[in-house]
């Protein structure tokens, strides 16, 4: 009898502590931000060769780029765009010119963030291969700026930036 109610007692710590690991979740999936990847087509040309589809860059963007030496143009536009999730401790994929994956930037959180700034480990993949890796802090509203390939007599711009939460107080 008393090895009986031993075996069932050590029977319940198991299944308890099975059940345990089964119904907790992945704290490394939680979301912790955002983060917008956009791609800009820059040149000194016609900015109608990038296509129909493009978008004026907004006044501030524009700003930002021609303060940049490297970076200065007469025209910009916008190709495309995606936000995507920063979780935890899981890389996350962008991929601004759906559905092409010629344009991918990998990322991940390389520090615990704050409300205005992250921490990332970032990679540039144009046509499948790794061009970039860094490690980088965004901040706020100013985006990270790469200058890419060219492309149809001008240049391809990345952005990377912190996107807005999607309901302000989430």
């Amino acid at each position: 009898m008393m090895i009986c109610r031993e075996w069932l007692r050590l029977a319940a710590a198991v299944m308890l502590c099975s059940n345990i690991g089964f119904s907790q979740e992945d704290g490394g999936k939680a979301n912790i931000g955002r983060v917008s990847v956009s791609v800009y087509y820059a040149t000194d040309g016609d900015p109608k060769v990038a296509g129909a589809k493009t978008v004026t860059v907004t006044q501030e963007i524009e700003k930002r780029l021609r303060g940049e030496e490297r970076l200065r143009f007469k025209n910009y536009r916008m190709l495309g765009n995606d936000v995507q999730p920063l979780l935890r401790s899981y890389e996350s994929w962008a991929q601004p010119l759906k559905p092409s994956d010629e344009v991918l930037v990998r990322f991940e959180a390389s520090s615990a963030p704050t409300p205005r700034a992250a921490g990332l480990d970032l990679e540039l993949w144009l046509s499948r291969k790794k061009i970039l890796k860094t490690n980088s802090r965004l901040e706020g509203n100013r985006p990270l700026f790469i200058l890419g390939p060219e492309w149809r007599g001008g240049r391809l711009i990345i952005g990377v930036a912190l996107a807005p939460k999607k309901n302000p107080g989430s």
